[in-house]
Parts: C-alpha cells; sequence; structure tokens
C-alpha cells in the first residue's frame, strides 16, 4: 500500500503553513513534503523547528523535503558563480532537512540551456561530483536518502531510461563503497513526466517511465496532465475527464512491482499549483481543489 502526502507548494505566497496542515489533518493525511521557497534558503533554524513543533501538534510529520522552482540548476550552466550558489544551496536545503527530522532532501538536477546543450554531459559529470559530496553531508545530517526527479525534457536530465541508469547507477555504486559514509541516491517518481518532442511525438509516456523508475523509488508526486505532459492539473472530477493519468493502473502497477520498490514507507504526494496565485476570485478556491484531489487519491490507494 502507498502512502499519502502533500507537497507545499500551492500555498506559497497566499495560505500559512497553519491552514494547509489543517486540511490535511482533517481529510486524515498524515505526511507533507515542505516544498522550496525563497526565503528558505536564509531563515535561521529556529523558523524551521517553529514549523516542526506545528505539524507534530496536529499530528503530521514532515517527511520530505524538494526543490519547487528548479533554483538548484547550476551544475548545468559552466559558470562556477553559478555552481557556487546551487551548491551552497543544496547544502542548505540539507541542513533545513536535518532540523525538521525528515527522511528524504531532494531536487531536479538541473537543466542545460537550450541555446548550449553541447554542455549537457559536462554538466552531468558536475552535478555527480556535488551529489557524491553531498551524500557524505546528508548522512552526517542523518537524512535516510538523498532523491532525484525525472523530468520530461532533454535539457533536464534525467529523462530517458539511459539517462536513469546513468545517474543512479554511478551515485550508487558510490554508495556501495562508502555504506557507512554516505546516503544512498532515490528517484522521486512523477505520474505526469514523459517525454514529447519537438514534433508532439511521445518517445517515452509517463506511464513508461514511471514503470521503470519503480526499482529505485523512494517518493513520489502525484499530478495529472495532457496527451503531450503540457500543463499539468488536479484531480476533481471535471480534472480527471481532461487528463490522461489512470489512478488504477498506477495503483496496480505498484502494487505488481511492490517487491522491487526500494524502501519501507513509499510516499506519493499530491503536487498541484492550484488555481492562479493572487487573484482575489482564484485564491479562494484552492482549499476545494486540494481536498477534491486529497479525496480521490483516497479512494484510489486507501
Amino acid at each position: 500500500m502507498i502512502l499519502l502526502g502533500i507537497k507545499t507548494d500551492p500555498i506559497e505566497n497566499r495560505y500559512s503553513f497553519s491552514w494547509l496542515f489543517d486540511i490535511v489533518a482533517d481529510e486524515q493525511i498524515p505526511f507533507v513534503q515542505l516544498g522550496s521557497f525563497f526565503e528558505l534558503y536564509s531563515l535561521e533554524d529556529a523558523y524551521f523547528l517553529e514549523l516542526r513543533r506545528l505539524a507534530d501538534q496536529k499530528n503530521i510529520r514532515i517527511k520530505s523535503v524538494f526543490t519547487a522552482h528548479r533554483e538548484l540548476g547550476g551544475f548545468f550552466y559552466d559558470n562556477p558563480y553559478m555552481e557556487k550558489v546551487a551548491r551552497a544551496g543544496y547544502e542548505k536545503l540539507i541542513h533545513v532537512a536535518s532540523i525538521l527530522g525528515v527522511d528524504y532532501c531532494g531536487s531536479n538536477p538541473g537543466a542545460v540551456y537550450r541555446d548550449q546543450k553541447d554542455l549537457k554531459n559536462k554538466g552531468i559529470e558536475k552535478y555527480l561530483a556535488h551529489m557524491k559530496e553531498l551524500m557524505h553531508l546528508a548522512f552526517e545530517k542523518g537524512l535516510k536518502g538523498l532523491t532525484i526527479e525525472p523530468m520530461s525534457s532533454l535539457s533536464e536530465p534525467p529523462t530517458t531510461p539511459e539517462e536513469i541508469d546513468l545517474m543512479i547507477s554511478e551515485l550508487n555504486y558510490y554508495h556501495e563503497k562508502f555504506p557507512h559514509k554516505t546516503v544512498a541516491v532515490y528517484l522521486c517518481g512523477d505520474i505526469s513526466h514523459g517525454l514529447a518532442d519537438q514534433n508532439y511525438r511521445i518517445v517515452h509516456s509517463n506511464i513508461e517511465l514511471f514503470r521503470y523508475g519503480i526499482p529505485h523509488m523512494a517518493e513520489l508526486h502525484f499530478k495529472n496532465t495532457d496527451s503531450i505532459f503540457h500543463n499539468t492539473f488536479g484531480f476533481s472530477e471535471e480534472e480527471m475527464k481532461k487528463g490522461v493519468v489512470n489512478l488504477e493502473e498506477i495503483h496496480e502497477m505498484l502494487l505488481k512491482n511492490r517487491e522491487k520498490i526500494p524502501v519501507d514507507e513509499l510516499v506519493g504526494y499530491l503536487e498541484i499549483n492550484g488555481p492562479k496565485v493572487g487573484r482575489d476570485y482564484s485564491d479562494p478556491l484552492l482549499e476545494k481543489a486540494i481536498r477534491e484531489s486529497l479525496r480521490t487519491l483516497k479512494r484510489v490507494f486507501s
């Protein structure tokens, strides 16, 4: 059985953590994945200790920390200033994860500029080199693992099965060499991520890539999408009619492959943006959007 949670992205700039925790507690959703936000990288430790206490008071566990804005992509730009900032940001993210007492901390690796695609392989090499060092830091901070999210573009590795194999195998080969000094690296899967080329041709479907990643998966994101992975949205009755994600198929797939899942607790986090941010007519609709999607997930997975 998969466990359910929610990523905190949709409340950014419009609702408090207390507001969100009340909703997920009422819906009996036990886990939260903290999505990154601008201030996170500068806030003092006391802020996160207070956030952890707030979650504890509402019987919610913050189990994971994961980026929300592609902000740690500086390893791919062949620019020492951007690389330095990305490294500092990742170290801060791991530090925040340790204060919150979570199991996993993760990010999508980054993106090569589309006008500089020849830098992709070099960017992957730099990313992997930094990750090996960050695996030591995560171990020292008490985490269970770091996670990588496969994406939907050849500019944002890993996207293909070959890229997943390359990155995960190299990092976990390193972990096998230093099992008592590093954490393992897993995937944070996403049921809406597939690969469509410039002609809208589906190269790898979202289902294909999700299934391929299961043996490396420690957590995952739940969101709906269209036939070319262009828009993402939730699981209300209306959204289910226009989306291509079949939750029953995902559930059956996970059950059939449960022996391949490398962790004891696999948590799937609802990851939606919700209605348009910053409008008096749309912000009040967020609670309904969250509750409807969570209830759909509970009907399938609980």
